[in-house]
């Protein structure tokens, strides 16, 4: 195999070195990831010629190849000069093979089909379009990726530290020998992101060198390690409970995990942990768990903060669709801003595979007579509505089986809208629902369980259900008003001509839509009288929020009724989110987020549909569905809602935190942490602890915060690390948002996610829990 690009010219001699200590490392990482003489991944290792496609015009030549750290991939450039641009194989979404890119189906045709392969990043970042010689090869490609990314992601908590540790070592050591100078060692601390001063490490260096020969290599290199990754905390909390010779034994587990846990389980559970995590063979065979396999085991699963119990699908699935909140996408069609960026069907699968349930299609007429999907009257990029319904039609059930709403926005002619209407039948088929369940007339919505794998159609409508159920093709009326979102655009317009726009809609679009017919909203009391459960309104962000503050109560029983779309205001022209946590409050539950933006807003939404599997639906606490109840959320009174519980939570210390200033080797964060309490006005608070100086690998802090709640079954727990600056903003770190109701008690290992909401490998907090009845 070849190396990255070296600066320096070798000799022949130097340049066969260089090259078997590459194959050393790189058999080194094989094996601390599990793949040790893997045909795969040595193909990669290998690497070979990819045809790069950007455009019709732009299909270069480059050369591909996986580096020995078993996670960068390397391409060459062509450029002089210029460093042979890299990409991280945790950067990476998904790989696809075959011409299922936007860019492939402009650019290419369908001849070199079965050579192509493209790489889905997260983020931002453009797709990868990449032709293979062969359709062999390019199978090979999509394999070899696929199973490394697979098992790189599924390293536990202790793997993957161990492989960041060894890969930044191996930065640090310049001149490629495996052995560590006093130099490299400092070199290697800023590297990952602890600042010592040349004492401190000059005494680290000769703690290790014991053989005396001024560098470290093999078992001191180890000790070097053990001494640096020792944590406090965990010697303190395992000599509580090894009561038995050094050691815990099964008894003295079960002892921790019921005081300190607070977990009502089994001695059979204590032993399952042990067999299960325990690496020392003769601990196992007594029953005993050593401090090394306690550690693993607090990194695992078990250990974390979010119970294992809401992972999977643990909610009752069959209650009306309104009973759920619904993880929901505004302007899904949008990469970056509504303004200018680019609208692509790629949006619409991330959206989807990130667990959404509801994205919106903003429909205008296109050229040839194809509907298109942009956000009108702006210099968005189009997008071919069929495109996008492909693209729905092949993803929308990847990452969840319950339904998909697609609620339709329509500014297109009769002639136009018939072709929507097409293109979903014929792409969508027996997906789509197009009559009621059931053989007699709703009185409420079926359930997400008996809509598995369908997709709902929300727009305007020109009939009722019951026309639809009997048959009836008789039309109430041949014309309706705008969607209200589109009509917010005009709403200065509408002020000088005194009414509001009406539009011709076709039969064929209108008779698609069932249980999501979009009507008006005129009040509560109108609602109540004139509605059926089927009608619903979608209401502008500032309109929910004045309703969901003033009438709190009337708009959660609005919503045992009948479904309300939230949606932000036309003036957030850079894509910017509102809170949705008040509107959750007030029983809504297609909140619709702008899912490309990264933010606060975000990380809510995601800690919000992080149980019950991700797919998409959380069930609404019962006295959000009661029509007795006379819950809220401004309001508290007593009542079931009311379960006030103090919360303890003492951060005690992170791990590993990612350096912010790649490009500056001497740049360290200074961590602190802050604690968010998100639910009704009675339980939002925040508190945070001081920050730690030029230390991201192991900062301690050991600071205790106590929050009281009211209403835990709707309160969402975040936590933001933070580089403190005295001088500006705070740098964002990583951050991690969960329901209370779903947190577990004890010492806990909370993991970080990236603003994209993406798991830091080997990065998170360690705090103790405590949720108490106050």
């Amino acid at each position: 195999m070849s190396c990255a690009h070296n600066p320096f010219k070798r000799t022949k001699s130097e340049e066969f070195i260089y090259q078997e200590q590459c194959r050393n490392v790189a058999r080194e990482n094989g094996k601390r990831i599990g793949l040790e003489g893997d045909v795969d991944l040595q193909f990669l290792f290998k690497g070979g010629d990819l045809l790069k496609v950007k455009s019709s015009s732009w299909k270069k030549t480059r050369f591909y190849q996986l580096m020995e750290d078993c996670k960068t991939v390397m391409h060459q450039s062509r450029k002089t000069f210029k460093r042979n641009p890299t990409f991280n194989l945790e950067d990476i979404e998904s790989v696809r093979y075959g011409r299922q890119s936007e860019g492939f189906q402009k650019y290419t045709d369908s001849s070199v089909e079965d050579r192509c392969f493209t790489i889905i990043f997260k983020n931002r970042r453009k797709n990868l379009d990449l032709i293979a010689s062969s359709k062999e090869e390019a199978k090979q490609w999509v394999k070899s990726l696929e199973k490394v990314m697979n098992r790189m992601s599924n390293l536990t908590r202790q793997e993957n530290s161990e492989h960041w540790f060894y890969s930044c070592m191996r930065k640090a050591d310049k001149n490629s020998d495996n052995k560590m100078s006093l130099k490299e060692l400092k070199q290697f601390l800023g590297n990952i992101n602890i600042e010592v001063d040349d004492r401190y490490a000059e005494n680290l260096f000769k703690k290790c060198d014991t053989s005396n020969s001024g560098t470290l290599e093999g078992a001191e290199i180890k000790q070097f390690y053990d001494l640096l990754t020792y944590r406090e905390e965990i010697d303190i909390i395992y000599g509580k409970y090894n009561h038995t010779n050094g050691q815990m034994s099964s008894a003295d587990l079960l002892s921790f995990l019921q005081n300190e846990q607070k977990e009502p389980v089994s001695l059979d559970y204590a032993l399952n942990l042990i067999n299960k995590y325990e690496v020392d063979e003769t601990a196992k065979q007594r029953k005993h768990m050593t401090k090394d396999g306690f550690l693993i085991f607090l990194n695992q699963e078990e250990g974390g903060i979010f119970n294992p119990a809401h992972k999977d699908l643990f909610q009752d699935m069959r209650q009306p669709l309104n009973h759920y909140f619904i993880s929901s996408s505004h302007n899904t069609y949008l990469m970056a801003d509504q303004l200018k960026g680019p609208s692509s069907t790629e949006a619409y699968v991330k959206a989807l595979m990130k667990g959404c349930r509801c994205v919106e299609l903003d429909c205008w007429d296109g050229a040839n007579g194809e509907p298109v999907i942009y956000h009108g009257h702006t210099l968005t990029s189009k997008v071919l509505f069929s495109d996008v319904i492909r693209a729905i039609q092949k993803y929308a059930f990847k990452t969840s089986q319950y339904p998909v709403i697609l609620s339709i926005e329509n500014h297109c002619t009769l002639e136009q809208q018939k072709v929507m209407a097409y293109h979903l039948t014929s792409i969508l088929g027996n997906a789509l629902l197009t009559l009621p369940l059931g053989n007699h007339m709703p009185s409420t919505f079926p359930g997400p369980e008996e809509l598995k794998g369908r997709f709902l159609i929300k727009g305007k409508c020109l009939k009722k259900l019951d026309a639809a159920f009997n048959n009836n093709t008789t039309e109430d009326v041949d014309s309706v008003s705008e969607e209200d979102e589109a009509a917010e655009l005009k709403e200065n317009e509408q002020k000088v001509m005194g009414k509001s726009k009406k539009i011709k809609l076709a039969k064929e679009l209108s008779d698609l839509v069932i249980y999501c017919k979009s009507v008006h909203f005129s009040g509560f009391e109108h609602s109540r009288d004139n509605q059926a459960f089927y009608e619903m309104a979608s209401f502008k962000e500032s309109k929910a929020m004045n309703l969901a503050e003033n009438s709190g109560m009337a708009y959660i029983h609005h919503n045992m009724d009948k479904l309300s779309r939230i949606y932000p205001a036309g003036s957030r022209t850079d894509s910017s989110n509102y809170n949705p946590v008040p509107l959750w409050n007030a029983g809504c539950q297609i909140v619709a987020l702008n899912f490309q933006t990264h933010c606060k807003e975000m990380d809510l939404n995601q800690g919000r549909f992080l149980p019950n599997a991700r797919c998409g639906y959380v069930l609404k606490p019962k006295f959000q569905r009661d029509p007795a109840s006379q819950f809220d959320p401004k309001n508290l009174s007593v009542g079931p809602w009311l379960q006030r519980k103090t919360v303890h939570i003492m951060i005690i210390s992170a791990q590993q935190l990612p350096k912010l200033n790649k490009d500056k080797p001497k740049s360290i964060v200074d961590p602190q942490v802050r604690v968010e309490i998100c639910g009704v006005p009675a339980d939002n608070d925040t508190k945070q602890t001081h920050h730690i100086d030029n230390n991201g690998f192991n900062p301690k802090w050991n600071t205790n915060f106590k929050f009281i709640v009211h209403v835990p079954e709707l309160a969402l727990v975040r936590f933001l690390v933070e580089d403190f600056d005295a001088a500006s903003f705070n740098d964002f770190i990583g951050q991690y948002t969960v329901p209370l109701t779903s947190m577990q008690n004890g010492y806990r290992h909370v993991p970080l996610l990236t603003k994209s909401g993406d798991a830091i490998p080997s990065a998170g907090l360690f705090v103790h829990i405590m949720v108490l009845d106050a």
